[in-house]
């Protein structure tokens, strides 16, 4: 069995809808997304209610996507799927973190997180 078969269509169980988010102006909520394993930040997108819900019925990650004003699921084009792991609500309740198995690119330029460019560090 391939990792897609073993993932896909794998209902989530939970406690909260999307009535109990707070949303922002847009009323979309930020989903900071993150390797389950290695806790490496692979990208920020944005969800709906529809892309809440699409989420926990399927446990493949899916997102709104502001620019294109649609939803998103993650992998559909490109075959990088992610997999839901763990999603965990911040204090505010205004911000998800999704931890997944991320199967191939997470970034549209190819590489595995969308955060490459270094603006500044401290060498240690």
């Amino acid at each position: 069995m391939d990792c897609n078969e073993e993932y896909s269509k794998k209902p989530l169980k939970t406690d909260y809808k999307w009535s109990d988010f707070k949303l922002g102006p847009d009323n979309l909520v930020p989903v900071v997304v993150q390797d389950y394993l290695s806790n490496q930040v692979l990208m920020v997108a944005y969800m709906n209610e529809e892309a809440f819900n699409t989420t926990i019925a399927t446990g493949k990650m899916t997102y709104y996507s502001r620019s294109r004003k649609e939803l998103w699921i993650k992998g559909n084009t490109s075959g990088h799927f992610q997999y839901v792991q763990d999603l965990v609500a911040d204090c505010d309740k205004d911000t998800i973190l999704a931890k997944v198995k991320q199967i191939g690119a997470a970034c549209h330029t190819g590489s595995y997180s969308c955060f490459f460019n270094s603006i500044a560090k401290i060498d240690l």
